[in-house]
């Protein structure tokens, strides 16, 4: 109990020192009868103020009012200490984490965070601070897009109140989702003719499960993904392309207009923005180096960090889309590039590849 608490008001007499392990209750006169409540008499928690008690003009009662208590109105009765207040969430940056494209495989996703000290046997957050970042491509190819859209969600809050977060990207298969819901079989001009988002969605992998359980806060939560993001030196985004740079000349800039994008629901500019977004290699080949630093001058950050492309198709090394071939790319760590300016976060998970869930900076 904190010295003088119980006292009637600053400056009323001497402090009383009182003893930590005693509180006062206030003794209500009922207690003292000896037998219970006369036939239609009132309980004394029931007792309404008489009219003449009303509140003063102007006051607005927004809660119960505190009744004054006397000296002579207690009794101490001894009570247990009370109980230390919960932890709160540690304060600072912690470290930074990034995850490749998952594809609807959810299984591989939690193993992947719990290798990392990221959740725990229940899937849930146990990295306090830590900041985690989403690259993008959470559906489509595997078996529980939903899933993993769900646990992203879940964790963004458990992270929160934590004192560390868990964010995401666009990537160009939510916006391809997206389409499939809005558009469906809507014509777009794809700039070689003819197509719809939901044809476009079906060959490209998208799950009729996916669709069937898709729900509005679904959608309203990936059409509110950032598209780029700068965080300790390391630019994030899904695409290893320049098309960013058609969209503005700041992060800010960039997302707003994607996101501009989306809300004005138009066919055609949404094919077009995932049309780009869908584009790869810029960052692989002669000249690769170069497109980097054009993003990396223009928005910050000192390497690109991205998903989208396989590691297996930038070194080459593509596995069997057959089934026939049960080892799958050889793949163990993401992919440093384009003169070290560029690292590729898709493990080819979608081709038996791995799901890459690393630490930033890479030590290695």
């Amino acid at each position: 109990m904190v010295e003088g608490s119980m006292t009637q008001g600053a400056g009323q007499g001497p402090e009383v020192e009182r003893t930590a392990t005693l509180r006062d209750f206030r003794v209500p006169a009922y207690v003292h009868e000896t037998g219970p409540y006369a036939h239609g008499s009132t309980h004394p928690g029931d007792v309404v103020p008489p009219a003449e008690e009303a509140y003063p003009d102007g006051y607005t009662p927004t809660q119960r009012d505190l009744p004054v208590i006397n000296r002579g109105d207690t009794v101490q009765v001894t009570v247990d200490p009370v109980a230390a207040p919960a932890p709160q969430p540690a304060t600072g940056k912690g470290p930074l984490y990034v995850v490749g494209d998952v594809h609807g495989y959810l299984d591989e996703l939690v193993a992947a965070l719990q290798e990392q000290g990221l959740v725990d046997a229940a899937g849930k957050w146990c990295a306090g601070t830590a900041r985690l970042w989403f690259l993008g491509d959470f559906t489509d190819r595997g078996p529980d897009g939903i899933g993993v859209i769900d646990l992203v969600m879940r964790l963004s809050a458990e992270a929160a109140a934590a004192g560390g977060y868990c964010k995401a990207l666009m990537g160009n298969h939510e916006l391809l989702l997206l389409g499939a819901k809005r558009f469906g079989d809507t014509p777009v001009n794809s700039g070689a003719g003819t197509a719809t988002f939901q044809a476009a969605w079906l060959l490209n992998g998208g799950q009729k499960t996916d669709m069937d359980r898709l729900q509005d806060h679904h959608l309203q939560w990936m059409a509110r993904l950032d598209a780029v993001e700068e965080v300790d030196g390391h630019l994030l985004l899904h695409s290893d392309t320049t098309a960013y740079l058609d969209y503005g000349r700041s992060i800010e800039e960039v997302n707003d207009t994607v996101r501009e994008t989306l809300t004005r629901n138009d066919a055609d500019e949404v094919w077009d923005l995932f049309r780009k977004f869908t584009k790869r290699f810029s960052f692989r080949d002669e000249g690769g180096a170069d497109a980097v630093r054009s993003l990396l001058n223009t928005y910050g950050g000192t390497r690109v960090v991205h998903g989208h492309s396989p590691i297996p198709y930038l070194l080459g090394e593509v596995g069997s889309e057959d089934g026939e071939d049960d080892s799958g790319p050889v793949v163990a760590e993401p992919h440093v590039y384009a003169d070290g300016l560029a690292i590729a976060m898709d493990g080819g998970v979608t081709m038996a590849g791995k799901l890459l869930v690393r630490q930033l900076p890479l030590t290695n």
